[in-house]
């Protein structure tokens, strides 16, 4: 184990860390902006579902929505906000600042399954 992660383990962002708002705020962070159905589409998940974690991450203030006008009714769009991406970054940091890929590396179990998966 790496240094950092045995004297000072960093702390995961809790509002993130949550395998559906994870993945929420990933598919985000690299399309820009989502409606409703396309995330629901993306993370496979019910409406009540995904209701509920974006209410969370609206809360905290990791979320933007702004509607959008088009034929048929209009539909919220969803982004994330600065402080979301800046979260988002940090949390995807903290997850590599407890990796030591030197140990890693040195896992025959990692190995095998790291060339399974290539």
């Amino acid at each position: 184990m790496n240094q950092l992660a045995q004297a000072n383990p960093p702390s995961l962002d809790p509002v993130l860390h949550q395998p559906v708002r994870t993945r929420l705020a990933a598919f985000l962070a690299a399309r820009g902006e989502a409606t409703f159905s396309e995330l629901k589409a993306a993370l496979e998940t019910t409406d009540g579902n995904l209701d509920s974690h974006i209410k969370k991450l609206t809360a905290a203030g990791y979320l933007l929505t702004h509607k959008q006008q088009g034929e048929g009714r209009p539909q919220t769009l969803y982004a994330l906000s600065h402080t979301g991406m800046t979260a988002f970054a940090h949390y995807v940091q903290t997850l590599n600042a407890l990796l030591d890929p030197e140990a890693l590396a040195e896992n025959p179990l990692y190995t095998d399954i790291k060339m399974e998966l290539t």
